[in-house]
């Protein structure tokens, strides 16, 4: 979501600077990219976090109990926690531990060795004004924003960022506890909404303030970990899914709660179309919620980020120019998405960002052919191709905290559009998405697994497409001529030797396939008026003369 906007605008500059230059990358960036030998050695399996906020003066105290399982002997632990916040001290086994700051890195001295397979405790205490978003999502932090009767509206969105934008954690994503507890202290006018599902709601007297304690029972990413704090009011549904009865809650400001109860009746056709095609949704057990944001959105596990103010479309605009991405509310469906593929399935670099962007983009034009049939997905993908700016490749650097090109959302999905033409058999292609979301349910992956799993399970090997959509920035070119009774065609590619198969009509006729390679391959026709590829493929073609 983050980078959405930016590859809709196509970042022009930025591309003409990028190609041909080598990235140059920080000494912030491996500490934040990679697993060092001070993280290595620990395993999260739980977080209780406790957040004090103060809206008045823009800051936040509290404090982060970690529990890890030691994997192997080491005395030196990296926490994450990004400037301007602090850490005031921390404790282990009832003793105040010694550490070191490295820019967003600190560095804590446990003295006392763990043994191997022992479950510890460590509490961090910190405080300060966390980074406000500038711009968020895309360059975000905290949004401190008002609501249109001046009141406090509040919201953290930090994908890419980090989670260390506002809490003490290990803030790496292939890092992800197995649960999470959440207690979020706020001014007694206001409601809290966090991940999970509400386990108790506290009334402070003394000080004038309430505290939310929201409870997750599954593996989260730490980017997804949410504050939305506002005058919101609650209504609930449910929804009779594939696992039974799932709990639908919405949060929206006291003011849009009418109209959110109408604009909402997207969710439930929604999720009867994602569960069809990718399998049940992952968090029964946290339920499903929508809540209203300051900012446009985000996908928050269990809690997705709602800002597109009850519109159609993105803000009110066709992403893809086909009329078919203003027949509903971009936000709901793109960021309910990545329940599945973000959420449920996580890169372990985001580097590998394209396995929630690309996939979750492509269920904008799944959902578009549940609701209108599949000649308007096919239109809403192959209109979204404008948005590509085949600037720089959509995999990233790894172990440098670095994304790739914003074509992770509209390649991607083009990608596995043209994958699905290739498969060619529709149960097949639907069994590989739900068969990922089962295989690597609630898991952490790579792009070599999810490359690895397709190929296995459509017995096809796409390695040569996963190369040249996701590696280069070329488009394959399909190029034929005529010579009398011959049609000739290869390929021009940027991978060697690329061999993909792909649909084209000769003479107006049905598309049927064949098989190019990146030299010629000859056929006899009788007579030669046009050739034309299916355009569900995103390639190019060319006559040569």
């Amino acid at each position: 979501m983050r980078r959405l906007l930016l590859s809709i605008l196509g970042v022009v500059c930025l591309a003409m600077t990028a190609i041909g230059q080598e990235q140059k990358f920080t000494r912030a960036d491996t500490l934040r990219g990679s697993i060092s030998p001070e993280r290595s050695w620990w395993d999260v399996t739980f977080y209780d976090l406790h957040v004090d906020v103060h809206p008045g003066d823009s800051s936040i105290q509290g404090y982060n109990t970690i529990r890890f399982k030691v994997l192997k002997p080491y005395n030196k632990m990296q926490v994450d926690l990004q400037e301007p916040l602090n850490i005031d001290s921390v404790l282990y086994n009832g003793k105040q531990l010694q550490f070191t700051r490295d820019g967003n890195a600190f560095f804590l001295d446990l003295v006392e060795m763990p043994r191997t397979g022992s479950i510890e405790d460590i509490t961090i205490y910190y405080s300060g004004r966390p980074r406000v978003a500038v711009r968020a999502p895309w360059d975000g932090g905290i949004v401190w924003a008002k609501d249109s009767l001046n009141r406090p509206w509040i919201a953290t969105a930090c994908q890419g960022l980090g989670a260390s934008v506002w809490w003490p954690n290990k803030d790496h994503q292939s890092e992800e506890p197995d649960s999470m507890q959440i207690h979020v202290t706020v001014p007694k006018d206001l409601v809290n909404v966090s991940n999970g599902r509400l386990r108790n709601v506290s009334i402070n007297d003394a000080n004038g303030t309430t505290t939310y304690t929201w409870f997750v029972s599954n593996p989260i990413n730490n980017y997804d970990v949410a504050l939305n704090i506002a005058h919101y009011k609650h209504f609930n549904d449910a929804y009779d899914g594939e696992k039974g009865k799932l709990d639908i809650d919405y949060w929206v400001l006291d003011y849009n709660l009418d109209k959110a109860k109408k604009h909402f009746s997207v969710v439930k056709p929604m999720l009867k179309c994602f569960e069809y095609w990718f399998g049940p949704y992952p968090f029964y057990e946290d339920s499903y919620k929508l809540v209203e944001t300051p900012h446009l959105g985000m996908e928050h596990q269990s809690a997705v980020a709602y800002g597109n103010r009850y519109k159609f479309g993105y803000a009110g605009r066709d992403l893809s120019g086909s009329g078919w991405g203003l027949k509903w509310d971009f936000l709901i469906v793109h960021e309910s998405g990545h329940e599945w593929f973000g959420n449920n399935i996580t890169s372990k670099d985001i580097a590998d960002m394209w396995i929630h962007e690309g996939f979750t983009n492509y269920s904008e034009t799944l959902f578009t052919e549940c609701e209108y049939g599949k000649d308007a997905a096919n239109a809403y993908n192959i209109g979204s191709r404008r948005n590509i700016a085949n600037d720089i490749p959509i995999i990233g650097q790894y172990g440098v905290n670095n994304e790739g090109s914003g074509d992770m959302y509209y390649k991607g999905a083009s990608m596995l559009h043209t994958i699905r033409q290739i498969i060619d058999n529709d149960e097949v292609f639907r069994n590989i998405l739900r068969g990922l979301n089962k295989t690597f349910y609630h898991q952490t992956v790579t792009t070599q697994q999810v490359e690895s799993y397709i190929n296995k399970m459509s017995k096809m090997n796409f390695d040569k497409v996963f190369d040249q959509y996701l590696r280069t920035t070329g488009v394959p070119v399909l190029e034929y001529k005529v010579d009398g009774h011959r049609l000739s065609y290869r390929w021009v590619a940027d991978v060697a030797d690329f061999n993909m198969p792909v649909k084209v009509s000769i003479n107006g006729k049905d598309y049927k396939f064949i098989k190019p390679r990146t030299d010629w391959t000859n056929m006899k026709v009788e007579t030669f008026k046009s050739l034309k590829v299916d355009p569900t493929f995103y390639v190019k073609s060319k006559e040569v003369k």
